[in-house]
């Protein structure tokens, strides 16, 4: 059972990314996944869920109308497009499901 996340980097306050989280060794299609973060000093925390089939999402109220998540079943990977970052959206993001965690990806917002 594997999560492997990719797409981090560093951007501009302003910019976009694309966060991807391939999964591995457990049926994907089944879970709900989740993209949470973790900044410096503080706890890791939720950004944004994703029912089993796609059809439901939440997300942080930090986030809400910047980022957007979603699915491929087929691909067995999960996405996060990270619009209109801010520098405190500077983390490192983890994609978490079927009680298992990716390795994490930074992301830097500055200028």
């Amino acid at each position: 059972v594997q999560l492997v996340e990719s797409g981090g980097g560093l951007v501009q306050p302003g910019g976009s990314l694309k966060l991807s989280c391939v999964a591995s060794g457990f049926t994907f299609s089944t879970y709900v996944m989740t993209w949470y973060r973790q900044r410096s000093g503080k706890e890791r925390e939720p950004v944004a869920a994703i029912s089993s089939l796609g059809s439901s999402t939440n997300y942080a109220d930090d986030v809400k109308g910047r980022f957007t998540i979603s699915r491929d079943n087929v691909k067995s990977t999960v996405y996060l497009q990270m619009n209109s970052l801010k520098p405190e959206d500077t983390a490192v993001y983890y994609c978490g499901g079927n009680g298992v965690w990716g390795q994490g990806t930074l992301v830097t917002v500055s200028s």
